[in-house]
């Protein structure tokens, strides 16, 4: 009798331990599976550097004799974000063919003109002709350049329902809109890149500092040192 209560409790005792592992298998198989599932926002919409193409259109009336206030102030803007480091093509692109062509080509070349004024060099500047209706009496001149741009992917995906979280993980658009304000702030994409070279001492603000700081007899009073 004594023989047999031992043997129902060592199987029952063999049971428990062989379903325990078992347990402990799918658990594991589980941590790896979700532990395999990208959860950082920055990994599923990372901010990356490209080349784009920045394009203004400015419309140029068949009775106009000159670049208007408005016009000038929107290419003041447009040339902003132009690297004169790098130094891109300036291509300006002037209407064929339609009824303001010739106030659009006179248009083109002060806007020529005054790209040259805000930095850009004559020889990065490409004038060009587009082929126009000859219906068209407000045809745009085209201005366009290339830049470097920080950008993420395109925000709104949803493959599957916001509720689904049995992984516990974050859904697929979580963090996308972040990602793409963070990367209209950037107004130097290669700072992503890499740090910059440290400016030079401005000696002579130095001088102003150590000068006023001296002044106010703040050099003799006792100050704790944190090492």
């Amino acid at each position: 009798m004594a023989n047999a209560m031992f043997k129902a409790r060592t199987s029952a005792a063999i049971v428990a331990v062989a379903a325990a592992a078992l347990l402990a298998g799918c658990a594991n198989r589980d941590s790896v599976t979700v532990g395999s599932i990208p959860d950082d926002y920055r990994t599923n919409h990372p901010i990356v550097i490209s080349g784009k193409d920045k394009v203004l259109d400015l419309p140029v009336l068949a009775s106009a004799q000159g670049v208007s206030r408005s016009q000038r102030q929107a290419l003041a803007g447009f040339l902003d974000d132009y690297d004169t480091g790098v130094a891109p093509v300036l291509t300006i692109a002037t209407p064929s063919g339609s009824a303001n062509e010739r106030a659009a080509g006179k248009v083109a070349r002060e806007f020529s003109r005054l790209a040259r004024a805000n930095g850009v060099r004559a020889n990065r500047i490409a004038m060009t002709q587009y082929q126009a209706s000859p219906e068209e009496t407000s045809a745009p001149v085209r201005l366009v350049y290339s830049s470097i741009r920080a950008q993420t992917g395109p925000c709104g995906r949803w493959p599957k329902d916001i509720l689904e979280t049995a992984d516990n993980k974050h859904y697929a658009n979580f963090g996308c809109s972040y990602q793409n304000n963070l990367a209209a702030q950037i107004a130097n994409p290669a700072d992503l890149m890499g740090p910059r070279k440290q400016d030079p001492i401005d000696a002579e603000n130095r001088n102003k500092i150590l000068g006023d700081y001296r002044s106010s007899g703040n050099a003799n009073t006792p100050r704790e040192v944190n090492y």
